[in-house]
């Protein structure tokens, strides 16, 4: 079985070949590749985790679509002064799949 843990938005995210994951909106049209840099790389039964070695590994992913995240509400309220505020935030992100790990 060959993963990857890749860096994407700020996160880390295991990825297969053929799976699809969300990151934090990327600057890439519909239907572009994009390369996204290795963590740690398994395959089989050796695990790389170093920098010299998962800098040749290449993870590549096709942009699916560009979509928002779901609503969150942000409330604020400090009692007895007449203070309250309500504020709503949606996470632009987008949604690519998995294509190669080399």
């Amino acid at each position: 079985m060959v993963y990857a843990i890749v860096r994407a938005g700020g996160r880390q995210e295991k990825v297969e070949v053929g799976s699809v994951i969300q990151l934090d909106r990327v600057q890439a049209a519909q239907g572009e590749t994009i390369d996204l840099p290795a963590v740690l790389f398994v395959d089989g039964e050796k695990v790389e985790s170093d920098a010299d070695k998962l800098a040749k590994v290449k993870v590549t992913a096709e942009v699916v679509s560009h979509l928002r995240g779901p609503k969150i509400v942000i409330q604020k309220f400090k009692n007895k002064t007449g203070y309250k505020k309500r504020q709503g935030h949606r996470q632009d992100l987008t949604r690519v799949k998995i294509t190669g790990i080399k």
